[in-house]
């Protein structure tokens, strides 16, 4: 098989880099190696920023989005029995979020381009990256029983944390960053409807807490738990008494229980990989980053990525200069290591680490304070959390 562009992975990023590319005129190839049906159903993200709201739509994949997503003009902040509401909207002049989750933008990208784009192959296992540094690279893989091989002019990881085209970077060239925590999210789907018309973050003493939704009848929910938590573990009932104590309010407010569906513990991690470009191999989304989930960033600076290389690819394509190619990489770094500091200010400011001290504890309440206190800090916050400029 031949093409110009050879992404691997269906992920958010994959895809909506082949829609992108597809609309510029340059082909392209998606090997996949889950099946349909695992990618549309794998729950992750779901707060779109902004920017990546207006790629989507730009895109011609915001139809189901705009009917079916929830904008959120705000966010709640708990702490010290209070509630504090952020007011995005108003502090940003005009920018929002939007809850939608990933599976869902992914069935939509996945309809685009099995309609209208280039060869989308599922079960297709990309078994390494050759030739980075040649005219040609070649994308060894595997589909059906039998292998093949995808040569194109870029190959692009789009892979995830343990694809293959990060590992085809020479250990010379490669510099990682990284951060692990000591604890995790334990997160629930539950059939009840949201107790809040916006997210709730909470600091407790007893740990973080998140009310989150993924629909007006559906919940998702999150507890700080150590790292290494077994899901299981957690009886339904013990995880409400939980969320009841870590978002207790003076004004009495509680969260609406149901019936938990899904179960799932999300470790906490940060980590960056420079550069991401190496010859034509481009890295994009979480193979080359990896954010804590507190500031919903990973899909969002996912979508930054392949914007900005589908321009790049598009600029070099009409003009014959490789300028915004070579700056690829330099360019997503900006903003993904903004994306990381904010992210690490959110996990640090919200969650209980487990040999806090009581100074620990005050400094937490201070920062949340200064939030709460000062219009200059929550700008600050309500810029981040609404998304930094794309490329």
């Amino acid at each position: 098989m031949r093409t110009t562009v050879g992404i691997i992975g269906a992920g958010p990023a994959g895809l909506l880099l082949a829609r992108l590319l597809h609309r510029a005129g340059i082909e392209s190839v998606v090997l996949e190696s889950r099946d349909r049906a695992y990618v549309e159903r794998r729950q992750r993200a779901g707060i779109l920023e902004q920017g990546t709201v207006d790629v989507l739509r730009a895109a011609g994949a915001g139809e189901r989005m705009d009917r079916e997503g929830m904008r959120h003009d705000g966010i709640e902040l708990r702490f010290d029995r209070r509630r504090h509401r952020v007011d995005l909207h108003g502090l940003t002049g005009g920018r929002s979020v939007t809850v939608y989750a990933q599976t869902e933008v992914c069935k939509d990208l996945i309809a685009l381009q099995l309609k209208e784009g280039g060869p989308l192959l599922f079960e297709a296992e990309a078994l390494a990256v050759e030739g980075a540094v040649g005219d040609r690279p070649r994308i060894p893989f595997r589909h059906q029983g039998r292998e093949d091989v995808l040569e194109c002019e870029y190959a692009v990881g789009c892979d995830g944390f343990w694809g293959v085209a990060r590992k085809a970077f020479p250990a010379g060239v490669s510099r990682v960053f990284e951060r692990s925590y000591p604890y995790a999210w334990l997160g629930v789907l539950a059939d009840v409807a949201p107790s809040h018309d916006e997210l709730v973050y909470a600091r407790h003493e007893r740990g973080f807490a998140l009310l989150s939704m993924r629909s007006p009848a559906v919940s998702r929910l999150y507890l700080q738990v150590p790292a290494g938590t077994e899901a299981g573990r957690w009886g339904d009932e013990e995880i409400w008494d939980e969320l009841e104590r870590r978002l207790e309010t003076d004004d009495g407010r509680r969260p609406a229980r149901g019936p938990l569906t899904q179960k799932s513990v999300t470790p906490m991690r940060s980590f960056v990989h420079e550069p991401m470009r190496h010859g034509r191999l481009f890295l994009a989304g979480d193979a080359a980053h990896i954010v804590p989930p507190t500031g919903a960033k990973g899909l969002n600076l996912a979508v930054g990525d392949v914007v900005t290389l589908a321009r790049a690819l598009a600029h070099e394509r009409r003009t014959g200069s490789a300028e915004l190619l070579d700056a690829y990489s330099a360019t997503c770094l900006r903003r993904v290591w903004q994306a990381e500091r904010f992210s690490y200010d959110m996990t640090t400011l919200l969650h209980r680490a487990p040999d806090a001290t009581p100074f620990d504890a005050r400094l937490q309440l201070a920062r949340l304070e200064r939030i709460a206190s000062s219009r200059a800090a929550e700008t600050d916050l309500a810029e981040a959390y609404t998304g930094f400029p794309l490329g």
